[in-house]
């Protein structure tokens, strides 16, 4: 593997909050999120504390998709689309790679009494349409790591540009919610009926949310560079974390390692931050064992809730939007203290100065971590 530079060249992102990364950023700084308790279809008489579509979403979006595609592939090529428009790429050419991120795909569609529908649920099936609406020359790479789903996507990507294969990624990831998905959240008893309050000593666990967010990665130059990243496996439980949070630890460490940056570099860390009380407890030690205690941290589950395969792209092109325009972003519903780790959890909006490099951290069910590291293009020492 070569030392390439792999920039990002565009993103997008598709929430309840709007469509486009900078009018997304814009609601949030207007205070606006996309979490309100409202029903699921097929969830009737139970409330959920969500970001969710609403109809008239869906009917914009299945103005330009194809008719014979899910609400997961309207979504996921809603985002792809909506990318290409602002930095437009040829999927036909062999040097060109597409990169797929979920964890539920059509899972929706599993009912024990239609035979036809269980036949769409493999992310296979998800990727061979969204190829074919695109015009992609082969199959698309597809990527299923839990909750860090989007970041490994990205990291495959890179990875794969700087062994020679690619000279171009398009990375794209969603997720829609169904009652298979609550329903195996709420056995955990991990659900809020609140809005989250990652961090917060009376956090109460996650908020569920849908979305999906696209990046364009390219071997040209540009001011964004991907400098960074890795990932890392705790190998400790089945669905919870690590209690020591040297795993995730490690992926930052490397991360940073690849970057060439230092901890006093980071401009802030856009965390995982689900407001589980095992996951922002093992990732704040995370931080501490890297000495990251002073640096700016924020989730942006309360503004989306948790978009789960589309989670850490969303949250990466969200974050990259905030670098571009120095502002370190708060974390709404923070209040009173609730890790072991004396970690600095913003809790306000900032306008400020010089911010250069930014850290986003992402875990999932099985012990998987993942930590990219973006970077200005003119400070990056990556490479050098």
């Amino acid at each position: 593997m070569n030392s390439a530079l792999v920039y990002i060249q565009a993103d997008d992102v598709c929430s309840p909050l709007g469509n486009g990364t900078a009018a997304v950023l814009d609601a949030m700084l207007s205070g606006q999120t996309g979490l309100q308790l409202q029903q699921l279809e097929g969830w009737e008489g139970r409330d959920i504390c969500a970001a969710l579509f609403q109809p008239h979403h869906w009917a914009a979006m299945q103005e330009t998709a194809g008719a014979d595609l899910t609400p997961f592939e309207t979504l996921l090529l809603s985002s792809i689309r909506g990318c290409l428009k602002n930095y437009p790429v040829d999927l036909s050419h062999p040097r060109t790679l597409l990169v797929l991120a979920s964890t539920k795909g059509n899972i929706g569609l599993l009912q024990p009494e239609d035979a036809l529908a269980q036949e769409h649920t493999a992310l296979v099936v998800s990727s061979a349409k969204i190829a074919k609406e695109l015009g992609y020359h082969g199959d698309p790479l597809l990527v299923s790591n839990a909750c860090i789903s989007g970041l490994s996507a990205l990291l495959v990507a890179k990875r794969l540009m700087q062994a020679g294969l690619y000279d171009r990624a398009v990375v794209a990831g969603a997720d829609c919610l169904s009652p298979f998905i609550v329903a195996g959240f709420q056995s955990f008893q991990a659900l809020s009926s609140e809005p989250c309050q990652p961090f917060d000593e009376h956090r109460k666990g996650i908020n569920l949310g849908e979305g999906a967010a696209t990046m364009i990665l390219n071997l040209e130059p540009s001011p964004w560079i991907l400098s960074g990243g890795a990932t890392s496996s705790d190998a400790n439980h089945i669905s919870g974390p690590s209690r020591t949070g040297e795993e995730m630890a490690h992926a930052i460490r490397l991360a940073l390692q690849e970057a060439g940056v230092q901890e006093t570099d980071l401009g802030f860390i856009s965390a995982h931050g689900t407001a589980t009380s095992f996951n922002d407890e093992m990732e704040s030690k995370a931080f501490f064992h890297n000495g990251l205690t002073k640096t700016p941290v924020f989730s942006l589950k309360p503004y989306f809730g948790h978009t789960l395969g589309a989670a850490g792209l969303l949250e990466a092109a969200i974050s990259l939007e905030a670098l571009r325009r120095n502002v370190v972003l708060g974390s709404p519903n923070y209040k009173d203290h609730g890790v072991s780790s004396p970690i600095t959890v913003a809790t306000q909006n900032q306008q400020t100065t010089g911010l250069n490099h930014l850290l986003k951290t992402g875990s999932g069910f099985g012990g998987c971590n993942a930590a990219i590291v973006i970077s200005k293009a003119i400070t990056s020492s990556v490479g050098q």
